[in-house]
């Protein structure tokens, strides 16, 4: 490979670098996708219906179909939520994240397993990506080759933008940690249900997140994520198994990784390079919602790679992330401060889950949840939702 020039060469096989793969290759360009495999990231696998119909997602990779969503607060009230006219579709991720690289693949983009190593610049300014591939035979070599563009998709902690991009290092993590078990036989003696998300907001549980319990048709993902480096997240994570009746469920598996809480303030080179994925910082804060908004970042950072081939003007690299922002930039600030003020002791947490009962909450928060953009058609109920929300700010509102 060593002589080859790819087109782009995407650093990340995750959501978002095999959409920018797939879109990349589908638009004729040739296109690497370098990936580590074998590593299965901590994911509660909830996907809106606005990711399934933009990303064109089949309906056999849904393991699950979440109709509800419960709160629970700390003092153990429960809200239910129904999915009215809809579901929250719930994906394996390593099925998931395989088929969207098969389906790059298909659409033509090379796959070639290695762990990203470094970039370097040929005497002609193009970019080399070097890596290290270790076959299954258990032999160990390094190799490179060149990228007129190179997307970072490599996820929390990028190495691409570590080495490339200004700012990287500004970001926050909470750090995830999630049991896969197994779904019980008799689901009666639990406290879970197949076909509900369960979130608890509780300091227990996390001091700065929350915990969850989320269904996967024969397994269950039951985890909780902080910042706080001194809280046991396996800790906090037997206790959500004991709250939620799970206490003797069997553990299939157990995975840990960080969680940007941030976007970045830059997601290019000013050159050839892109970032996307966990590696531009687009996590959600306070839900923690990282699929979408991942392959999201991915096709935008596909668009910005397509528009610097065609026009050589490295300047359209700052598109991804202007384009994001435009649209998302504003729900990612509500849910920062909501995240700040909401999840940081219990007494406030059981006014947000008091607050959640309200009928314009629930339909506002799932229609902005489901198509992805912030609903505005009924002002009148946000007014209504303000003045609540300053009542319990306040401490004026019964809990």
């Amino acid at each position: 490979m060593q002589n080859d020039t790819y087109d782009v060469v995407v650093v990340g096989g995750g959501p978002a670098g095999a959409t920018a793969a797939d879109d990349l290759a589908l638009q004729g360009h040739k296109v690497l996708l370098l990936d580590r495999q074998g590593r299965i990231k901590p994911c509660g696998g909830a996907i809106p219906p606005r990711l399934i119909k933009d990303f064109q997602i089949p309906d056999e990779l849904l393991v699950a179909k979440a109709r509800a969503a419960r709160m629970v607060s700390p003092k153990d009230k429960k809200v239910d939520i129904p999915i009215e006219g809809g579901f929250v579709g719930m994906v394996n991720r390593d099925q998931f994240d395989e088929w969207l690289r098969e389906r790059a693949e298909r659409h033509g983009a090379v796959r070639q397993r290695g762990v990203f190593d470094k970039l370097s610049r040929d005497d002609d300014g193009v970019s080399r990506v070097h890596f290290t591939v270790r076959t299954d035979d258990g032999v160990t070599f390094t190799a490179s080759t060149r990228g007129r563009c190179v997307v970072g998709a490599d996820g929390a902690k990028s190495e691409v933008a570590r080495q490339a991009v200004p700012g990287a290092e500004k970001t926050k993590y909470v750090f995830a940690y999630h049991e896969i078990v197994q779904t019980p036989q008799d689901m009666l003696q639990t406290d879970a249900d197949p076909s509900r998300c369960d979130v608890y907001y509780r300091g227990s549980l996390s001091p700065d997140f929350y915990g969850w319990v989320f269904p996967h048709g024969d397994t269950m993902s039951v985890g909780t994520g902080s910042a706080d480096k001194g809280f046991s997240l396996r800790g906090a994570v037997g206790r959500l198994r004991d709250a939620a009746g799970l206490q003797h469920a069997t553990v299939l598996r157990r995975e840990g990784a960080p969680l940007p809480m941030k976007p970045l303030p830059r997601w290019d080179n000013g050159l050839d390079v892109v970032l996307a994925g966990d590696a531009a910082g687009v996590v959600a804060p306070a839900s923690g919602e990282g699929i979408y908004y991942a392959m999201l970042g991915g096709r935008l950072a596909a668009e910005a790679a397509h528009e610097l081939l065609v026009s050589g003007n490295p300047k359209v690299l700052k598109l991804a992330r202007k384009r994001f922002m435009k649209d998302h930039g504003m729900v990612f600030m509500v849910l920062g401060i909501m995240q700040y003020f909401w999840y940081s002791t219990d007494k406030r947490r059981e006014s947000f889950v008091k607050m959640c009962e309200d009928k314009d909450v629930q339909k506002l928060t799932f229609d902005s949840y489901m198509n992805k953009k912030l609903e505005r058609k009924k002002p009148m109920a946000h007014v209504k939702i303000f003045l609540k929300d300053m009542a319990h700010l306040m401490g004026m509102a019964k809990t």
